[in-house]
């Protein structure tokens, strides 16, 4: 899915400073971010915002970084990187970066499904295996933990905002209130109100056909906070507890992840 010349050519991407960058480990729903935001720039600009990339900024061919520049501002960076591999550009334009999180169990569960259920990506024999292969980081960018380190450390950056998978499906209107006012987009209530309605998993789920075609079933499969508990093993479930306390106990981004409450309760 990324090659090394990619991977090059990645380098010398030149970011604008109104691109938004929408980084998150995958399966942490950045596909709901990324609905969130082309309503938002929608609604401030009335410029249906469509994709003729994959929305992934480091996947594709070298040359997709060149036919970008065509694109028309803001452009929607999303990405599966660390901080420190992103394309300096982005740094020195300043862009703004949203950076969405999802509790480490739920996730695993995601990637899990994810991968058995898509064609034409790796599959694994059984949810032991994946999560064997998880907790170690061997799967497909990395691991969870070391994208949450890295990211960790700019949580308080200016231009860096953090969001939680579980506090959207909480409370998606104030989530996108809060969205909207970091990008600088002036929205009414009723406007936020609307957004919200489109973005539930529901209504996602229900076009995900259109909008993402034949994948699109995949990638919307439940949106459950919790379903972790259907297939973590009580050994598993202690090695993620105990993984979570050796990386990210006692750090901004710990606490933000509510782990308590979402992966032990």
């Amino acid at each position: 899915m990324c090659t090394s010349e990619t991977f090059q050519a990645l380098d010398t991407f030149e970011a604008r400073s109104d691109d938004i960058v929408l980084a998150s480990y995958p399966k942490c729903g950045s596909n709901w971010l990324l609905h969130i935001v082309s309503e938002l720039i929608f609604a401030v600009s009335k410029i249906k915002y469509n994709y003729p990339e994959f929305p992934v900024l480091e996947c594709g061919d070298p040359e997709k970084y060149q036919r970008m520049k065509q694109f028309s501002s803001p452009r929607i960076l999303a990405t599966h990187l660390h901080y420190d591999k992103l394309p300096g550009s982005i740094f020195e334009n300043n862009a703004k970066i949203l950076v969405l999180f999802r509790n480490p169990k739920d996730t695993a569960v995601s990637f899990f499904h994810f991968h058995n259920d898509v064609p034409d990506i790796p599959s694994y024999g059984s949810w032991d295996e994946f999560f064997r292969q998880f907790m170690k980081g061997q799967v497909s960018w990395g691991s969870y933990f070391d994208f949450a380190i890295n990211w960790n450390k700019h949580i308080d950056d200016a231009n860096v905002k953090f969001i939680l998978y579980e506090d959207l499906k909480e409370n998606l209107t104030s989530g996108v209130k809060q969205i909207a006012e970091f990008l600088g987009f002036s929205l009414t209530e009723e406007q936020i109100e609307t957004i919200s309605t489109r973005s539930t998993f529901q209504a996602m789920r229900a076009k995900s056909q259109e909008t993402h075609g034949a994948v699109g079933r995949f990638l919307f499969r439940k949106g459950e906070v919790g379903d972790w508990k259907n297939l973590f093993r009580e050994t598993q479930s202690q090695a993620m507890d105990e993984k979570f306390q050796e990386c990210l106990a006692g750090t901004s981004l710990g606490a933000k992840l509510k782990y308590v409450s979402y992966c032990q309760a």
